[in-house]
């Protein structure tokens, strides 16, 4: 009988193969009994480690969620410059991208069409959360007297808009343009635009 430890290490390898499906450039839809091809095992076999296709994507969004959250509250601890830590979250989160592109799909939604509405919503939910971290990474420096407290909002919101835009060019150009490219110059144009006191 499977130990407890052997029947993660499966699901890690089945949630890693999915993953390595979603990186395919031309992006179609990924069926469980490919998913099965890929390992060499029955559909069946899937189904005893995960109850639902869905239930797989779950599991990859909760790497997404731990991985990238942990990467913010990172960064929260060892910059103490409010416009450093949203200029690195919003790097980071790039890099992120360049580094799990089959993650990408996953978070510009483009791999949860025609799956579980639940999915849809729950990212939905982790990019209002990387708004959220951005937003008060901003109120730090507004309290560093780095920026204007009133514009905020929109600042964390045309951030935010950046990384989601820049995904979706990742994944819709079959992973071939680096979204890193440039963009650390592009992110300090828009950070620019609210410091105070001449302290940017």
């Amino acid at each position: 009988m499977a130990t407890t430890r052997q029947q993660g290490e499966r699901k890690l390898q089945i949630l890693q193969a999915l993953a390595e499906m979603l990186e395919q450039p031309k992006g179609e839809k990924i069926t469980t009994a490919a998913l099965a091809g890929k390992l060499a095992v029955s559909e069946a076999a899937l189904y005893r480690h995960f109850a639902s296709k869905a239930q797989m994507f779950e599991g990859l969004i909760e790497f997404i969620e731990s991985t990238i959250f942990g990467l913010i509250s990172r960064i929260e601890q060892e910059q103490d410059d409010g416009l450093a830590q949203a200029q690195a979250m919003v790097l980071m989160l790039l890099n992120f991208a360049v580094r799990n592109p089959g993650m990408t799909r996953v978070l510009i939604g483009d791999a949860l069409v025609n799956e579980d509405e639940r999915l849809q919503s729950r990212m939905n939910q982790l990019l209002e959360r990387i708004e959220l971290a951005i937003r008060q990474a901003l109120r730090v420096a507004a309290a560093q007297h780095q920026a204007k407290a009133d514009d905020l909002v929109a600042r964390a919101n045309l951030l935010t808009c950046f990384i989601i835009g820049r995904w979706h060019r990742f994944a819709k150009g079959g992973f071939r343009l680096d979204p890193f490219d440039g963009a650390q110059s592009q992110v300090e144009l828009m950070l620019s635009g609210i410091c105070v006191r001449g302290a940017c």
